[in-house]
C-alpha cells in the first residue's frame, strides 16, 4: 500500500512533510485512506522547476511512457543484430530471418517482432565504457537513474536502496509532470529490480522522498510461476465491504465541516490546498478506476492469448490497460531475476536452449503484441515505449568478461555494444539508428549512451534533461548529464 508518513524528513529533501492539518484530521476515512493517496497527490503537486525550454524535434510529444526492462542483459547477436558472416565462435546458432524493413534481419527467435518492426526504431549502437558497471546491479542503477555510484564492490554488488539514492526516471517524470486526474501516476510490475540480495536499487524515488515512489504490483509467487498475474491483489485500492461510497463521501463532508471550525490550522496550511488532494484521493478510491485497470478478466480470452499466457505477456497487457486508464509511467520488469537460470536473460550457459524455448518466445510474443495493440488503439501517438537491458552479451562465446564462467554455448556481459528498441510519441517508424561493427563488438556509427536515452525520454515529455533537482544535501544536480538524441524523432 502506498503510505506517506508524517514527521520531519529534511534529510530526504521533504521539508513539506511536517506536522500539518492532515496529521490532525485523520478521522472518518483515515482507516480507509490513511490520507496516503491524498498526501501523494499533494506532494507531487509541489514540483520544482519543470524545464520548459523548447528543445527541437520530439519536444513534448509524450504524455506517458512504458519501459519494458529486459533485466539480465539480452544478447543482441542472438536477437536483433545477427552477424551471419562472423566466425563460428561469434555467429549465433539461430538463423537470420527478414523483417518488414528491407535489408534488416532478426534471428528466427523473433518472428512476431519481425512483422512489426516497421512501427518502431531500433538502436543498434547502445554503448558505454564500464566503470564498475560490468555487473548487473551497477548497470541497472545507471539506466534507471542516469547516475553511477562510487560504492561498487569487486563483484559488482551495491549497497541496498538508500533514501540518498538518485531517483528512478519515473519518479522524476511524475514529479515534474503530475497527473491532473484520479489515477496512479507510476506503477512498477511484476517484480522488483533485483540482483542477488540487492533488491530495489534504482527502483524508487530516492532523495525526492516517498511521495514519488512507484505503486508496486508484485503478485505472490516465485519467478517460475507464470500465472501469478492471475492473482493480483489491490486491497489498498478498494473500499472495505462495510464501507460504501456514499458513506465515505459523507465522511469527507464531515472532514470539511471540521476544517471550517479550525481557522488557525487553515491559515497555517492555506497554500497546500489539502481539500483538493484529499478529494482526488477519494475519487481514485470511489471511482475504482485503478482497480478496474488491474482487472485482466475484463480482456477477452483471445486478447490474453495474443500477449502470451505468461508473466511477461500479461504484464505487457496490464501496462496497456494502465496507460488507457491514465497512468503516466509504467515499468515492466522482466519476470526472472538476473544471475539465474530458465527464462533469465543472463545466458552464461545453455543460451541456445533457454533463449530458443523460453526467454525468446516470451519476449517475441509479448512485446510484438504490445506494440501492435498500442498502435491499433492510437495509444502510441502519445506513449513512449522503450525496451532495453542493462547491457548486451559478449560477441565471443565462452569467454569471461565479468569474472563469471561461461560455457561454449554462453555469452558474458558486454556493455560496449548492444541493442534497444524505442517507439511511439513521435519516434521514427521502421528506422535503424546506428550500426555495430562486423562482430557486434562496438558501434560503427552513432553510439548512444544509456544516459542519452534517458535524456531523450525526458525531452519527449518536454522536460529539459538538465533540469535541476536537489539531493539530500541540498546540492543541485541535473536530472541527467546528457543530451537527447533528437535524430530518433520523425
Amino acid at each position: 500500500m502506498i503510505k506517506i508518513t508524517g514527521g520531519t524528513c529534511s534529510d530526504l529533501c521533504d521539508p513539506h512533510l511536517k506536522m500539518t492539518r492532515r496529521d490532525l484530521l485523520r478521522v472518518g476515512g483515515a482507516s480507509i485512506l490513511g490520507l496516503s493517496l491524498g498526501s501523494l497527490f499533494k506532494l507531487q503537486a509541489l514540483a520544482g522547476e519543470t524545464g520548459k525550454r523548447a528543445g527541437g524535434p520530439g519536444w513534448g510529444t509524450a504524455k506517458n511512457v512504458v519501459m519494458i526492462y529486459l533485466q539480465g542483459g539480452p544478447s543482441h547477436l542472438d536477437l536483433w543484430d545477427p552477424k551471419e558472416n562472423a566466425p563460428d565462435n561469434i555467429r549465433s546458432t539461430f538463423k537470420p530471418i527478414p523483417t518488414k524493413i528491407p535489408g534488416v534481419n532478426f534471428t528466427e527467435v523473433l518472428p512476431e517482432l519481425a512483422k512489426v518492426n516497421d512501427k518502431f526504431t531500433m538502436i543498434r549502437s547502445m554503448s558505454y565504457t564500464p566503470n564498475g558497471l560490468f555487473n548487473h546491479t551497477a548497470a541497472i542503477y545507471q539506466i534507471m537513474t542516469g547516475y553511477t555510484t562510487d560504492k561498487v564492490s569487486p563483484s559488482g554488488q551495491l549497497e541496498p536502496p538508500d533514501p540518498k539514492d538518485f531517483p528512478n526516471f519515473g519518479s522524476n517524470i511524475v514529479r515534474l509532470r503530475p497527473l491532473d486526474e484520479p489515477m496512479l501516476p507510476f506503477v512498477m510490475l511484476p517484480r522488483p529490480l533485483q540482483e542477488s540480495n540487492v533488491v530495489g536499487k534504482g527502483g524508487n524515488a530516492g532523495f525526492l522522498g516517498k511521495a514519488f515512489d512507484p505503486y508496486t504490483l508484485f503478485p505472490d509467487g516465485d519467478d517460475m510461476d507464470l500465472n501469478k498475474l492471475d492473482r493480483i491483489r489491490t486491497d489498498d485500492l478498494k473500499l472495505p465491504p462495510e464501507v460504501f461510497a456514499l458513506r465515505l463521501q459523507r465522511r469527507a463532508k464531515l472532514r470539511e465541516a471540521i476544517e471550517q471550525a479550525m481557522p488557525d490550522i487553515d491559515k497555517a496550511v492555506a497554500n497546500y490546498n489539502l481539500d483538493d488532494y484529499y478529494q482526488r484521493a477519494l475519487n481514485l478510491i470511489v471511482s475504482g478506476r485503478a482497480r478496474k485497470a488491474f482487472d485482466l478478466t475484463q480482456e477477452s480470452e483471445q486478447m490474453r492469448d495474443r500477449y502470451g499466457r505468461n508473466t511477461f505477456g500479461q504484464s505487457c497487457l496490464l501496462a496497456r490497460r494502465l496507460i488507457e486508464a491514465g497512468t503516466r509511467v509504467v515499468e515492466v520488469i522482466w519476470p526472472k531475476v538476473a544471475n539465474s537460470d530458465n527464462h533469465s536473460w543472463d545466458h552464461h550457459v545453455e543460451l541456445t536452449k533457454r533463449m530458443g524455448t523460453q526467454s525468446g518466445p516470451m519476449l517475441d510474443k509479448g512485446l510484438a503484441a504490445f506494440i501492435a495493440d498500442m498502435d491499433e488503439r492510437g495509444l502510441l501517438k502519445e506513449t513512449l515505449v522503450v525496451a532495453i537491458g542493462e547491457f548486451g552479451r559478449s560477441p565471443q562465446k565462452g569467454v569471461s568478461t565479468s569474472g563469471n564462467s561461461n560455457t561454449a554455448d554462453g555469452r558474458d556481459h558486454w556493455p560496449y555494444c548492444y541493442t534497444s528498441v524505442i517507439a511511439g510519441a513521435g519516434i521514427k517508424r521502421g528506422y535503424v539508428h546506428g550500426k555495430s561493427d562486423k562482430t557486434g563488438s562496438s558501434p560503427a556509427e552513432d553510439p548512444v549512451h544509456p544516459t542519452e536515452l534517458l535524456a531523450t525520454m525526458y525531452h519527449a515529455f518536454g522536460i529539459d534533461p538538465e533540469t535541476i533537482v536537489y539531493n539530500h544535501l541540498k546540492q543541485p544536480r541535473e536530472l541527467v548529464k546528457a543530451k537527447a538524441v533528437t535524430k530518433l524523432f520523425a
